[in-house]
């Protein structure tokens, strides 16, 4: 192949990430650029990605769908590495990626199986491994994202894989940072909800809920996991009570 086809850009979406994102670009110091996509972080967030040599985009936030293609149309190259500002690229993963292409590559995307750290334990179930969300390596001529406020899926023009090495998440560090979390992404989560005309009657207040606790106790075997399995089996039910009942409030108040 053309030693251009064989680069690779790395990109991450931030804001007020300065308690992780040393250990992300140094993860990602492999990569041929970086690309930062930030929404105006007051921490330090983008001073410690200049350090990497990081491209910065700052981007007022808009969804995550919309901020993804922003870093899609900066890349200089085609071929292209997304990571979380909650998650690091194992070295293995890494040669993999360079492997997969001066190869030749057999798909235009490829899945990446991500092992998630949760309370002091890599999770075995509950849906988290191997997790494959969306693709996370990609040619971004084949690939673009829907412009979703939150859960964004993604649009393939062309043939997807699946590599074996892992990309490594630590989403949750405590009860209280998930529970921040969940907070937000229930948000958006309603207004996306509220935007497509949808309704939070009250069987979905009272049975989505549980439903999505038995999905991931139950079906997903988060039993398995023990306490933990079961703490973030009732964090789940928790964030979909409270998207239907945020859901509910904005067409009260709409």
């Amino acid at each position: 192949m053309n030693p251009e086809q064989t680069k690779i850009t790395a990109y991450v979406m931030s804001f007020n990430e300065a308690r992780q994102i040393r250990a992300v670009m140094e993860s990602l110091k492999w990569a041929d650029e970086i690309i930062l996509v930030d929404s105006f972080s007051t921490d330090g967030t983008v001073e410690i990605a200049k350090e990497f040599g990081a491209k910065i985009i700052s981007e007022k936030f808009c969804g995550f769908g919309k901020l993804r293609n922003f870093a899609l149309d900066a890349a200089t190259h085609d071929w292209m590495f997304s990571l979380d500002s909650d998650e690091r690229c194992s070295p293995e993963l890494a040669e993999e990626m360079r492997r997969t292409l001066a190869a030749g590559p057999t798909a235009d995307a490829y899945h990446v199986p991500r092992k998630s750290h949760f309370l002091g334990r890599w999770m075995k179930h509950c849906g988290w491994y191997p997790d494959y969300r969306q693709p996370q390596f990609f040619n971004r001529n084949k690939m673009r994202y829907a412009e979703d406020l939150v859960h964004e899926t993604y649009k393939l023009d062309g043939t997807l894989g699946y590599l074996k090495e892992h990309a490594l998440q630590y989403p949750w560090a405590t009860i209280e940072i998930a529970t921040a979390k969940l907070q937000r992404y229930s948000t958006l989560m309603a207004e996306r909800y509220f935007n497509a005309g949808k309704k939070a009657s009250l069987t979905k207040l009272l049975f989505s809920p549980l439903g999505m606790f038995v999905k991931v106790y139950v079906l997903q075997s988060g039993w398995r996991d023990g306490r933990h399995g079961f703490i973030l089996a009732k964090l789940y039910a928790y964030y979909t009570f409270l998207k239907y009942a945020k859901l509910w409030e904005l067409h009260q108040r709409r």
